[in-house]
């Protein structure tokens, strides 16, 4: 019985060896890999900084950008603002030369008949002018031939 103690204490053993070097080996396989990923983790680390150090900046000429636009938008608005003024003002003039329009159409509306006895009156004048022409110029033919015949005799 004491060699079945002996045999069992030895296979123990062997067993306990054996299981030391697959641990073993294990825990190399795993120093080998946890020493890459410290190295990806450091080599990302260094990545992360370069981002961060870009994104910063990146932020900055975002931020700088903003503020250059809303000025410029203020700006904008000023110009806005002017041409909302020039708009009025030419509807306003558009609506002065309206009435202007009308009321100059109005007037010449209410002077056509005017107008109208006007232009017969200056017909009657100058029918009243010939006529009155004419008979002067009749009666020096008739002084001109009583003179011809005053002559004559």
């Amino acid at each position: 019985m004491q060699i079945i103690l002996y045999l069992s204490v030895a296979l123990i053993a062997i067993a306990f060896f054996v299981l030391v070097i697959y641990l073993s080996k294990t825990l190399k396989s795993l120093q080998v890999t946890l020493t890459s990923v410290s190295n990806t983790l450091t080599g990302l680390e260094k990545q992360l900084n370069g981002v961060t150090t870009e994104t910063t900046l990146l932020l900055q000429k975002t931020n700088a950008l903003a503020e250059d636009i809303q000025q410029k938008a203020e700006s904008l608005n000023s110009v806005v603002d002017a041409v909302k003024d020039v708009g009025t003002t030419v509807s306003k003039f558009n609506g002065t030369l309206q009435n202007i329009t009308n009321s100059v159409d109005q007037q010449v509306e209410e002077s056509k008949e005017k107008i109208s006895q006007i232009v017969q009156w200056s017909n009657i004048f100058l029918e009243l002018k010939d006529k009155w022409q004419a008979r002067k110029h009749g009666k020096n033919e008739l002084n001109s031939k009583e003179k011809q015949r005053v002559r004559a005799h």
